[in-house]
């Protein structure tokens, strides 16, 4: 992704620095030369601008946002393509100076339940209003609601809006998920599909972080935590914070039911029910359906540094101050003169002008913008990239840190002091932050440890015990543990949780004597217990062949799974006796020697074809396998 800075786009947004970025585009803050304002450009990542999927949805956003008109939504303000310079798709949006609920959060933790709801409040009133209308937001996360310095709440990225004249960008077809994980309702995670009850869905998880502190389910991958949104209940807030009061437990419980019909029917029924518990909380404040006036913290805004503007107007002020007492003078010493000509009102004002830009232009130079290098963004280069960089400026670098980075590869430039767009004195230096990748802690080996053995060694790798299950194992004694999941030696995050799986032991199967019994119903059901069987063979006059004749061992009830079973299963009798097929003719005759197990020879003598002789004789007891000789004549 390429850094735009300075261009100049449809020949009138000029971009001054990045602001955000993501996998769709990337927020520039920009001036409107036109009608020399600030504003916000959304400028689509060129590899996606030649798809027209990603285009349209793109334009959607315009188009979603713009049929909005409310104090809480971001304004849209333009959209179109540059088409005299460098090819970009883009989007114009008020440019809001603040910060986000994101960082409120972060820096504050769980808010007081008076807090949260001043903050709340104008959200849902926000997305009453697109409901009304029938859009859908479908992105609801701390990071798109921004409060600016006075204190407005606005929401921003309705880049996955969806509504009846916009078509939709979420299809059970193409099973498309879009928006964050930790937010996604239930029905969006399992059939791609939503309505206004997901955005209630996600208001609801939205209170709950603001509330606790925390999301309510956390899991090492997005798939995990999805899982846990489809499959479980999220927790009371006042189970993790005691000052929740119940009427927020209902409203954040109701808005995060699993079952969409469970939930409030859109954000405006849940707007009515959170007005009605601000209004018992805070019973001096006066309601109004949109809360505008939000109590900002100071430490959250940063001091604005006096403009050119700020200080010529300071000056102009000085100096109309001191030219309206010579005035007086002038007119209370000279009363009854005649009356000053236009021509010398005329060269007072050019010379004001010209002490004015005078003023100003030396400003400038000596203690303002004039005596500083503007920084170009270096996020992203590699170090010896950045120092090039800001080499061709005059400037040094140096590297003032090495952090663990989950986006940012190893070895580049995760941000610069000053920030892209910032400014330096000249000659001075740019520091880096450097990443040192993403961080990664192999799990260490568990096998064969005790269970306090093994959370002492997974504390000792700055990661944490999870769940303890239990499992059968022919290789771990009882109580000792099998592995961990995930398993030893993968690498996961840092502070990842680890589940153990303890040992049960050998799992006991039943065992039954299978003796009298076919030998294929003794292998089959030994086999599937998970027995290993071994079978031999013997001769027995008692026992039919095929079938069981003894079993070892025999003289117990249960037995270790993937022990050893012999069964000795009978051959049938050792010896047959030759029956009497006198008469009957070749074919007969062999068919019942052979079946009895009879191996037939022939002798033939004259041309009659009946049997008139067998050897050995009729009746006499032979070895199975034997061979009759018969004579045909």
């Amino acid at each position: 992704m390429s850094d735009l800075t300075g261009e100049l786009i449809d020949n009138r947004y000029q971009l001054l620095r990045v602001v955000a970025s993501g996998g769709m585009a990337t927020i520039y803050h920009a001036l409107d030369s036109r009608l020399d304002r600030p504003v916000a450009v959304k400028i689509m990542h060129p590899h996606l601008a030649n798809d027209e999927d990603f285009v349209n949805r793109f334009i959607r956003e315009a188009k979603a946002a713009a049929t909005l008109s409310h104090p809480n939504i971001v304004a849209i303000q333009d959209q179109g393509w540059n088409e005299g310079g460098v090819p970009a798709v883009f989007i114009v949006m008020e440019y809001i100076e603040g910060f986000t609920l994101r960082d409120v959060i972060s820096d504050q933790g769980a808010l007081s339940a008076t807090e949260a709801l001043r903050y709340f409040a104008p959200v849902v009133s926000a997305m009453a209003a697109a409901h009304k209308h029938g859009i859908l937001h479908r992105d609801i996360k701390p990071e798109n609601i921004l409060i600016s310095k006075d204190g407005r709440v606005k929401i921003a990225d309705f880049g996955l809006a969806k509504g009846p004249e916009l078509g939709s960008t979420l299809t059970v077809e193409s099973s498309v998920i879009l928006g964050s994980v930790s937010y996604l309702s239930p029905e969006q995670v399992q059939r791609g599909v939503s309505d206004v009850r997901s955005d209630v869905y996600s208001l609801g998880i939205v209170l709950f972080e603001m509330l606790t502190g925390k999301k309510p389910f956390d899991g090492e991958s997005p798939i995990q935590i999805a899982y846990m949104h489809v499959n479980e209940n999220i927790p009371a807030p006042s189970t993790i914070s005691s000052s929740v009061p119940p009427e927020l437990d209902e409203i954040v419980l109701k808005a995060a039911a699993n079952n969409p019909d469970k939930r409030y029917k859109d954000a405006g029924a849940m707007q009515e029910q959170v007005l009605a518990v601000l209004s018992k909380l805070d019973p001096k404040r006066r309601q109004m359906s949109l809360e505008l006036d939000i109590p900002i913290p100071r430490a959250k805004v940063e001091k604005k540094k006096r403009s050119k503007l700020e200080i010529l107007k300071n000056v102009t002020t000085q100096i109309d101050l001191k030219r309206g007492n010579l005035m007086r003078e002038n007119t209370n010493s000279t009363r009854g003169k005649r009356k000053v000509s236009k021509r010398v009102k005329r060269n007072r004002a050019i010379a004001i002008g010209l002490l004015l830009l005078i003023v100003a232009g030396s400003w400038y130079k000596i203690s303002g913008p004039g005596t500083k290098i503007a920084i170009p963004s270096l996020a992203g280069m590699s170090q010896t990239q950045a120092a090039k960089t800001v080499g061709a400026l005059g400037l040094k670098v140096d590297v003032s840190e090495s952090v663990f980075s989950e986006d940012v590869a190893k070895g580049k430039v995760i941000t610069s002091d000053p920030a892209g767009g910032g400014r330096v004195a000249i000659a001075g230096t740019v520091h880096l932050i450097i990443s040192k990748g993403k961080e990664r802690i192999k799990v260490p080996d568990l096998a064969g440890l005790t269970i306090e053995e093994a959370t002492s060694a997974i504390n000792d790798a700055k990661l944490k015990v999870g769940r303890v299950s239990e499992k059968f194992s022919a290789s771990q004694e009882a109580g000792l543990l099998i592995d961990g999941s995930p398993a030893s030696g993968s690498d996961v995050r840092k502070d990842s949780t680890v589940d153990l799986i303890v040992s049960k032991g050998i799992e006991q199967v039943a065992l039954t004597n299978y003796q009298g019994k076919t030998s294929d119903e003794a292998q089959n059901e030994l086999t599937s217990a998970g027995l290993v069987v071994s079978s031999q063979y013997e001769y027995s006059d008692n026992v039919p062949i095929g079938t069981v004749i003894s079993q070892t061992p025999s003289d117990v009830s249960t037995i270790a799974k993937g022990e050893k079973i012999t069964l000795v299963i009978s051959k049938g009798p050792s010896k047959i006796f030759v029956p009497n097929v006198y008469s009957l003719n070749k074919l007969a005759a062999t068919k019942i020697l052979e079946d009895l197990g009879f191996k037939v020879d022939y002798r033939y003598i004259g041309k009659k074809k009946t049997v008139t002789n067998i050897s050995p004789k009729v009746g006499a007891a032979v070895k199975p396998g034997s061979t009759i000789t018969i004579t045909l004549g």
